[in-house]
């Protein structure tokens, strides 16, 4: 295995790891709700918290990165993240179980932060974006793994032996991801490939934000997360109720509408060949409107079409959104990714909490006039904010 396969295929275990254990308990919020007499809103909380822990951390780890290599600060948070998730499912009450949840996102910052930065400055120029697709691909995979593996067991078993499953599954994914990444000796003098400014990391992350045009990028990672979690967190909620009456573990298998995201995002290469950056950012913003909008009428089958629309489209725009912000700064990868992370994450904490309080006030329409009018402005702010001009991923990182 060539060393440029061998950086892909561990970001790849690396984004399955991350997002399993991130998303795994999405799956059984109707589960909690029901052992403690949760409201919706309330429940949602055990994703919010993770989140927004994670969202926190991603800058702290990007000056560990910088300081120890970052693929050592991502061996060190994929397996303490890995060993965290194995006690949330054995948590005694709610508010414990939201402590664990914390304390597992903040342990998982290290990847969200610093994987693709690793990326832009290890990879050859040429193979960027078609890796950066192929990141992103395994993180729809752990999303869609984690769902899909606490769901089904959860349904049958109860959603303690759902996570317990997600969580032997995750240290799986950690360890391969630990084994393959390269050595922290390599990794450090990929790090240094970049060049860093004068003034330590405080300067390195006002580069990051003196970047306008990054800002964009930015943006999108709130709005367009924002409105994913929001649709994912409430949907077993509306499923389980009238008038579908779905058993849980047939609604897990809705979850496997992430499959369409990986073909999504490891395609996204060849859509941005033909039609440019640009353009395909503020369409699939555009066309995750659509889907939502899709999802408002009672037929399932309706509702599937708009998840599938929405899914496909969101993870093309998060592969090309966040390889996009990466390169803009040169000379601050880590943290501009890093910023890229906590817009990302925390666009699902807070987006993903209004969300839930409108659909408790006005239902399903109520959380999608939501999604719809976030997404068509991430659209927009896309079109006319992004470079017109667009320079491919490997012409923009040949400096490095």
């Amino acid at each position: 295995m060539t060393p440029s396969r061998r950086l892909t295929a561990a970001l790849f275990a690396g984004g399955v790891a991350t997002f399993a254990e991130l998303y795994a308990v999405q799956a059984v919020l109707p589960g909690l709700a029901a052992e403690w007499s949760l409201t919706e809103s309330r429940a949602t909380l055990a994703v919010s918290v993770a989140t927004g822990a994670l969202a926190v951390s991603v800058l702290p780890w990007a000056a560990v990165g910088d300081r120890i290599g970052r693929a050592r600060a991502m061996r060190i948070s994929a397996l303490v993240a890995a060993l965290s998730g194995l006690l949330v499912a054995i948590a005694p009450t709610f508010e414990i179980l939201l402590a664990l949840r914390a304390v597992s996102g903040a342990a998982l910052g290290a990847l969200p932060a610093l994987a693709v930065a690793h990326l832009v400055s290890a990879a050859p120029p040429a193979r960027v974006a078609a890796a950066g697709g192929l990141y992103i691909a395994g993180t729809t995979i752990g999303g869609l793994s984690g769902r899909v593996l606490t769901g089904a067991v959860g349904g049958v078993f109860g959603w303690r032996w759902g996570l317990v499953t997600t969580a032997a599954f995750v240290v799986v994914a950690a360890v391969v991801f630990v084994v393959l990444l390269e050595s922290p000796a390599t990794a450090r003098t990929a790090d240094q490939l970049g060049g860093r400014p004068a003034g330590g990391e405080a300067a390195k992350v006002r580069l990051a934000l003196s970047d306008r045009v990054a800002w964009v990028f930015y943006a999108q990672a709130f709005l367009l997360m924002g409105a994913f979690v929001t649709v994912y967190n409430l949907l077993s909620f509306r499923l389980l109720a009238d008038p579908y009456r779905l058993p849980a573990s047939v609604v897990s298998l809705l979850f496997l509408t992430y499959l369409v995201g990986t073909i999504g995002s490891s395609g996204v290469g060849r859509l941005v060949a033909g039609l440019g950056r640009r353009r395909v950012l503020a369409g699939a913003g555009l066309t995750m409107a659509i889907g939502a909008a899709i999802t408002v009428p009672a037929p399932l089958w309706s509702v599937l079409t708009g998840l599938v629309l929405l899914t496909f489209t969101f993870f093309v725009a998060h592969a090309i959104a966040a390889t996009w912000a990466g390169e803009r700064v040169p000379a601050a990868r880590s943290q501009a990714s890093a910023i890229y992370s906590l817009a990302y994450y925390a666009g699902s904490s807070v987006v993903g909490l209004v969300g839930a309080a409108l659909y408790a006030r006005g239902g399903w329409p109520a959380a999608m006039t939501l999604v719809v009018t976030i997404t068509a402005a991430a659209a927009v702010l896309a079109f006319f904010g992004a470079p017109r001009r667009d320079r491919p991923a490997e012409r923009q990182s040949s400096s490095v």
